[in-house]
This record gives C-alpha cells, sequence and structure tokens, in this order.
C-alpha cells in the first residue's frame, strides 16, 4: 500500500503539473493573439489622427475612449484589463479600473526596451498573465499592457487536484481488495500445493490437490496430482521390495543359525584336536575357527539390524555408570591394542550415572574403540566421558588416517567402508557402525563422526541422563582441537 500511494503520488503530481503546463500554455497563446490585435487597433485609431496643439484634447478624449473599448471588450468575458502608457516620460496613463502602472512587472518594462512584444507572469491573490507590447504613432510611442487573469485556469486546476486526490486515494484504498483477490485467485491454490507436497513429504500419499477450472492452476494442480500418483506408486514399490529383502535377511539370518551352531560344534572339536593332525590340517583348522567367528558376528549384526527395521529391538534401561563401562570395554580390547601398538587413554571422573541399555551402549562403546584402533596407524587413542545436568557423552579420537569430506556421514552407512582394500584383521562387517547408531537413536541420543584426512577422527555419542528426555547439545564438543582441551 506504501509503494502504491507513493506510485499515485507520484502520477498524480506528473499529471496536475501537466495539465497545469498545457492549461497556461494555451491561455498565453490566446492572451499574445488578442494582446497583438489590441495593439493592432490603437494604431488604427491614433495613426490618422492629425498632430496639432488645438487638437490636444481631442487626442486625450481619443485615447481614453480607445482604452475604455479595449478594456469593454475584455470585459464581457472578464478577460483582461488595459493600461495604456504613453512612453515620452510624462507618465501619461489611460487605464481601466483597478489597473495602476505599479502593477506592471519592472521586469515586463525591461523585456520591452529590447522587443516589441513581451509577456510576465505575475503572482499573487489572483495569478495574472500581463502581456506588453510597445506602439509607434504619429502621436508618439505607447506601451499598451493588458492584464490577463488566470482564475479560470487555476479553477480548472483545482478541480484536477481535486478529482485526482480522489481517484488515487480510492485507488490505494482498494489496493486491499485487489490484493484479497489476488491472493484468492493465485495465491491461495500456490500455498494450498505447498501444504499438500508438506503432507506428501511427512508420509500422507492420499494427499491430493483440487482442481478448479481449467486455467493454469488447474493444470498446476492436475500435473501435481499426476506427480503425486507416480511418486505413490514408486514409494510403495520400494517399501514393498525393501520388506521382502528385511524379510528375506531376517529369515535367512534366523534359519542359518542352527546350521552354524552345528557347524560351530564341529570345527571346536576339531580345533581342539589340531595338535594331533599334519600341519596343514592344523592350519585349516584355525582358519576355520576363524572365519566361523567372524561368520557368527556377521549372522548376529544381521539379526540385529533386521531387528531395528522390523521395529521389534527392545531397550531395557537402568541406572549405569557410564566410566565403569567404558573401562571394562578398554580392558577387554586392550589386546587387540597392543598388537597394533596403540595406547588407550580414558579421560573421565566417576561417576557419570545415565538410564541406559548397558548391553546395547557397552557394544556402541567397544565398536567405536575397536574401530579407533583399527585405523589409528598405531597412534594413541583417547575416550573421554563427560556429564552435565541434561546429558552424557562419549568421544573416541584416533590419530589415523581421518575421513575425507563427506565421510562423516557415510560411515553410518551399512557395508561401507573407508578403504574395501584394507586388511581386516580383526574381522569388521560394515554393519558396527550402523548398528551403534541405531542403538544410540534408540536411546533418543545421536552418534556423530567428525574427520579430516591425515588429522584422524572422533566419534561422540551424546545419550538424555534420564530415559525419555528430549536431547539438547552435548557435554562435549565434537572436533579435534576442542577434544584435546
Amino acid at each position: 500500500m506504501v509503494g502504491s500511494a507513493v506510485a499515485v503520488i507520484l502520477l498524480s503530481t506528473l499529471l496536475i503539473g501537466q495539465v497545469g503546463r498545457g492549461l497556461v500554455s494555451a491561455r498565453t497563446r490566446a492572451a499574445l493573439v488578442t494582446a497583438q490585435s489590441g495593439i493592432v487597433k490603437v494604431e488604427d485609431e491614433i495613426s490618422p489622427a492629425p498632430i496639432s496643439q488645438g487638437q490636444a484634447p481631442s487626442v486625450e478624449s481619443r485615447l481614453q475612449t480607445i482604452a475604455k473599448e479595449l478594456s469593454d471588450a475584455g470585459q464581457v468575458g472578464n478577460q483582461y484589463r488595459i493600461l495604456l502608457v504613453r512612453a515620452d516620460g510624462s507618465g501619461t496613463t489611460y487605464a481601466t479600473a483597478g489597473t495602476r502602472p505599479a502593477d506592471v512587472p519592472i521586469e515586463l518594462q525591461r523585456q520591452l526596451d529590447r522587443s516589441g512584444l513581451a509577456y510576465s507572469y505575475v503572482h499573487g491573490t489572483t495569478d495574472r498573465l500581463v502581456v506588453g507590447g510597445v506602439i509607434d504613432t504619429t502621436l508618439g510611442d505607447f506601451r499598451l499592457y493588458q492584464f490577463f487573469p488566470l482564475s479560470s485556469e487555476q479553477s480548472t486546476l483545482s478541480l484536477v487536484r481535486r478529482t485526482t486526490a480522489i481517484v488515487g486515494g480510492l485507488l490505494v484504498l482498494l489496493l486491499p481488495l485487489i490484493v484479497y483477490l489476488v491472493l484468492r485467485q493465485v495465491v491461495r491454490p500456490v500455498r494450498e500445493a505447498a501444504r499438500t507436497a508438506e503432507r506428501l513429504a511427512l508420509g500422507d500419499l492420499e494427499e491430493r490437490m483440487h482442481v478448479r477450472g481449467e486455467d493454469e492452476l488447474a493444470q498446476l494442480a492436475t500435473t501435481f496430482n499426476s506427480m503425486a500418483v507416480a511418486l505413490q506408486k514408486q514409494i510403495r514399490q520400494l517399501e514393498d521390495l525393501s520388506r521382502v529383502q528385511r524379510r528375506f535377511v531376517a529369515d535367512v539370518t534366523h534359519e542359518l543359525r542352527t546350521p552354524i551352531t552345528t557347524v560351530r560344534m564341529a570345527a571346536d572339536v576339531l580345533h581342539e584336536a589340531r595338535t594331533d593332525f599334519p600341519l596343514a590340517a592344523a592350519r585349516s583348522a584355525e582358519l576355520l575357527q576363524n572365519e566361523l567367528g567372524r561368520f557368527e558376528r556377521l549372522l548376529s549384526e544381521l539379526l540385529e539390524i533386521s531387528r531395528y527395521d522390523a521395529g521389534d529391538a527392545q531397550v531395557d534401561t537402568e541406572p549405569t555408570e557410564l566410566v565403569a563401562l567404558t573401562r571394562r570395554v578398554v580392558d577387554a580390547v586392550r589386546p587387540l591394542a597392543e598388537r597394533k601398538g596403540s595406547e588407550l587413554v580414558v579421560h573421565g571422573r566417576a561417576p557419570v550415572v545415565a538410564e541406559i541399555d548397558h548391553v546395547r551402549i557397552e557394544r556402541v562403546v567397544r565398536n567405536l574403540v575397536v574401530n579407533a584402533i583399527e585405523h589409528g596407524e598405531g597412534q594413541p587413542v583417547e575416550i573421554r566421558v563427560a556429564a552435565d545436568d541434561r546429558c552424557v557423552a562419549v568421544t573416541v579420537r584416533d590419530a589415523g588416517v581421518g575421513l575425507r569430506p563427506g565421510e562423516d556421514q557415510l560411515v553410518f552407512t551399512r557395508f561401507w567402508r573407508g578403504d574395501p582394500s584394507r586388511a581386516r584383521s580383526t574381522g569388521g562387517t560394515g554393519l558396527g557402525l550402523a548398528i551403534a547408531r541405531e542403538d544410540a537413536r534408540a536411546h533418543g541420543g545421536a552418534l556423530e563422526a567428525w574427520g579430516a584426512p591425515g588429522q584422524g577422527a572422533v566419534f561422540r555419542l551424546t545419550l538424555p541422563l534420564r530415559s525419555g528426555e528430549e536431547l539438547l547439545g552435548s557435554a562435549l564438543p565434537l572436533g579435534p582441537e576442542r577434544t584435546r582441551a
């Protein structure tokens, strides 16, 4: 509305200015024509008069008569007044009522000294146009001034101003109605499309737009609905495929546990008796034992991830001291760290108690510490435990190869490995970090990663102190420099 009001004011000012200039210009042209006619009339009336001293009174009378005739012609339409002045310095004037020599602008008198016809505007209570002309006769030089009032033009301009103000005001006042109509006809369907898209994004695949009419917005609604139908079809196909895949993984994992148990029993017997076997057979028994362990872990992780996919994962929380839990994990994996040449350093002051499922969180911490040892390049691994009044956090930092840009999210993708060619002496299925993130989410927490090439990597587990509380922030920073502090 402010912008429209400014536009209306500018256009109104331009319009009034143009109309005013046009009125004044037309009045000036008409006044010049009238003034020239008056000059011709005075010359015609005075020039033939005989010049003699005895006829002076008659001349004066004739000049007064001419002035009155000119004035009477102008008074018919209240068009102008007359002032006839001798130019011989005597100051003799022949004028109509209400006109004085002092009313003539000095600038106009100067212009007449240079030219035979000139005009000037006089501003006052009523604006006037004064046109002056030089008359050269046998009786001497005269100057004829004609005063043309501009009251008619001022009245017309005032009417234009009032009309423009009224029309402009109405336009500004009608603007809200115009905006409302635009919103109703254009913006509302667009907003409806936005709301429909939001509902689709939230999973309401049955949501559709209402099609009204046959205009461009109706075509937009029709196209949008067609897109929604295609998306719904594709999403349902993907859901069905994903459901089949999850069911297949869960069924295969469950069915393989029984034969694997039998194979494990036989492998244990062979492994215990390997000292009685030839060297090649003994080595085969050891390999069989190790690979069966890796296979069992893979089946266990596949079964766990299938529980999360099916929504059957159960979290049994109880108050647990996190520093003690972390130290148990460190003691359990210390032999692996010694083989890799990594020193495990735990920073944390007991007690740090939170309501957690200690089995799942211990698995998460073990996974993070083992992952740091494997990728730490023999450098020390730092584990920190801290808490505030709302949450508890555990960070595991290594000084190994680090993560490339974008890998801080890829590390939690199932079966993803940063270096597929890396020798996996401790196993590794690519599911550990994915399960760890699911365990953290099941507690209402978060598992995050940070890393840079050559600067190592940091994994941060954040959990609410009390089960069911919303997680806000973390008790430890994520990043290499701040983590060292």
